[in-house]
């Protein structure tokens, strides 16, 4: 029976024609995963610290800002921490920017939610996309605006829909097809 050569962090390989040859065994240092562990342990507590901090930061500059998107449109929203409820979308007035009395309703409904429709100014700057798009990306922003202030607000906004973004946009088109799906017109023959 031929000897096995053995040695601490070493796999046992048979001796060949009094050769001493050994391999190292494969996988990872047991001291490196518990270097790993450490140092995650050390980064999610400095996230949690950074979170609190964040918590207990107050805003100095009057405003809170948050962006919303819809389709391919984009609204940064400016909330001023007091006011008397108007709305300036990109220098307009919001009734001018917003015709149609539906549209406004989606828009500020975030705000009657929660109560907060007349006591805040908001500057918005939109931009993409047509009216419906950038209506939705302005109520986008006005959710998220409300939370940065207001943490309390998140379930009610949470369950009404208004802090998902709409991933649904236009899909974009194929080379050897028309379209994004559609494809030429076949022939038998």
């Amino acid at each position: 029976m031929p000897t096995t050569i053995s040695s601490p962090k070493t796999k046992k390989v048979p001796a060949h024609s009094g050769t001493d040859r050994t391999r190292k065994s494969p996988g990872v240092k047991v001291s490196s995963l518990r270097a790993s562990k450490t140092v995650l342990k050390k980064a999610t507590a400095e996230k949690s610290l950074k979170s609190e901090l964040a918590e207990q930061k107050v805003n100095t500059k009057g405003f809170y800002r948050a962006i919303g998107r819809r389709k391919e449109a984009t609204a940064r929203v400016r909330m001023m921490e007091t006011g008397t409820g108007s709305i300036t979308v990109n220098a307009r007035p919001f009734e001018k920017y917003f015709p149609l009395a539906i549209m406004r309703d989606e828009i500020t409904a975030p705000l009657k939610l929660v109560g907060q429709f007349d006591n805040h100014d908001f500057s918005i700057k939109v931009e993409g996309g047509g009216t419906q798009g950038q209506a939705g990306a302005v109520r986008h922003g006005f959710a998220r605006v409300l939370l940065q202030w207001n943490a309390e607000f998140r379930p009610p906004l949470k369950k009404a829909g208004f802090l998902r973004r709409d991933p649904r946009a236009k899909e974009r088109k194929k080379f050897g097809l028309k379209g994004a799906r559609r494809a030429p017109q076949w022939a038998k023959r």
